[in-house]
């Protein structure tokens, strides 16, 4: 855990930092938000950054999304002003924590921060063999490429080989390639230097270095543009960067993790993704289970989810029925764990028995159905009459309506079915995510109410 405390509190700044140290939290102090984000574009990264309420988050929180860098903001004061405290929240600070510092209060906050959804779930034997697998490799500085569908929990999986791995002590850093834009990805990762392009108003370390003796995640590798694939093979084999607007060459000592849920094979097939930077990735391969070839983890974490998302929103834990259980078991969760998560978030808050009963579990009834009938097609075909299509609303309700317009439909709606994740809903297009940011950009743009989770 790196924590920044950006301010002077009054004198008990001190305090803060010695309890984070306590807590193993590494921590670095800037005066102000001018040193805090000049530490921040040198390499200085934070997971969290405790902010004297007296500064202005909102300047805070619009020059950190004007660099594209992600840190929750805990603001915090001695001030007793409960103004400032919503203020600060509203500008975009995640929690607000009264001063002097109280040591629980902190670690609360420093353990909420941390587990991330780290929390690894591995019962059933399918889970248990990647996990051994895991286990065996994390050692070593191995490049290792893990698949799956989305929502099966890669991300999971590269941090707790970066826990398992000699580099623990080091940084574990994250960059999803889908979610930045291509002209911003080159500087995202390999960094630039002051008035390389429009917007460049200093220097700012990229990821590879940031992440120099830890790990590196390249999240969804496969969507990156081809002519960035052929500069992060270069820093793979070469284990050396060049700042944008720079000639200089930086050295980096990282592990690299990357992630996909597409087939790469098919991908270097079709030209999409080069194949030598495939095999650079793919020297050790973690392919996560679909959680409906789990079945005796959802349970485990159905319950798991429960008590998060009960204790999160200060509502009563409860255990799951067992006619709820039996409802979770026989759904074929095609949004996998990430589905799972949501569907719990929403029973935790509804539901109203001691237990958390059936009623609470909100399933997609389509996802029943195409179950169903995929599960056995030969038998669906010869056990059941022809039937007439009957789909009151479909092709027929489209008449009239644009090729655009239905495309909008059907691309919105299935974000919707997605609960918001782009990537889930561009497998289920059968589209890149590229292709449907851009689509929804344009949506944006006309005032369309776009789900993004």
């Amino acid at each position: 855990m790196r924590l920044m405390i950006i301010g002077h509190l009054e004198g008990y700044i001190g305090m803060a930092g010695k309890i984070a140290l306590k807590k193993g939290a590494k921590v670095l102090h800037c005066e102000d938000i001018t040193e805090a984000l000049g530490a921040l574009r040198n390499g200085k990264g934070a997971d969290l950054a405790m902010v004297d309420v007296k500064l202005s988050i909102a300047d805070l929180v619009q020059k950190l999304d004007a660099e594209r860098i992600h840190m929750p903001i805990v603001a915090c004061g001695v001030s007793s002003d409960s103004r400032a405290a919503v203020k600060a929240i509203e500008a975009g600070a995640k929690e607000y924590v009264p001063l002097p510092p109280d040591p629980d209060l902190i670690a609360a906050v420093l353990a909420a921060v941390a587990e991330e959804n780290n929390t690894m779930i591995a019962g059933d034997l399918a889970m248990k063999r990647i996990l051994q697998l895991a286990d065996k490799i994390a050692p070593s500085d191995a490049t290792i490429l893990i698949t799956g569908e989305s929502g099966t929990g890669k991300e999971v999986m590269s941090r707790y080989v970066h826990e398992k791995s000699k580099r623990n002590g080091g940084s574990f850093i994250a960059v999803n390639c889908a979610a930045i834009p291509e002209n911003l990805l080159e500087s995202e990762l390999f960094g630039h230097e002051k008035g390389a392009f429009t917007g460049a108003i200093g220097r700012r370390i990229g990821k590879f270095e940031e992440a120099s003796g830890g790990t590196l995640l390249l999240d969804e590798v496969s969507e990156m543009a081809p002519s960035l694939q052929a500069k992060l093979l270069r820093a793979i084999q070469e284990k050396e960067i060049t700042r944008v607007g720079s000639n200089d060459v930086v050295k980096i000592d990282i592990r690299i993790v990357a992630t996909s849920n597409r087939n790469l094979e098919e991908a270097v097939q079709k030209g999409e993704f080069r194949e030598d930077l495939y095999f650079r990735l793919n020297v050790v391969n973690l392919t996560l289970p679909a959680l409906r070839e789990r079945p005796s983890d959802i349970l485990p974490l159905a319950q798991l989810f429960a008590d998060k998302f009960a204790e999160d929103n200060g509502v009563e834990t409860k255990k799951i029925s067992s006619d709820a259980q039996a409802k979770l078991k026989s759904y074929p969760w095609r949004g996998n764990i990430r589905e799972l998560e949501n569907t719990m978030h929403r029973a935790i808050l509804i539901a109203l028995e001691e237990e958390i009963e059936p009623e609470a579990i909100h399933l997609s009834q389509s996802a029943f159905s195409t179950h169903s009938v995929s599960s056995s097609p030969v038998e669906t075909q010869q056990n059941t009459p022809a039937q007439p299509l009957q789909n009151p609303g479909g092709v027929e309700g489209l008449v009239g309506q644009s090729i655009a317009d239905v495309e909008r439909q059907m691309i919105l709606n299935t974000l919707d079915h997605c609960l918001g994740n782009r990537t889930h809903a561009a497998k289920v297009l059968g589209i890149s995510i590229r292709t449907l940011r851009n689509k929804l950009n344009l949506y944006k743009e006309d005032n369309a109410s776009v789900n993004v989770g």
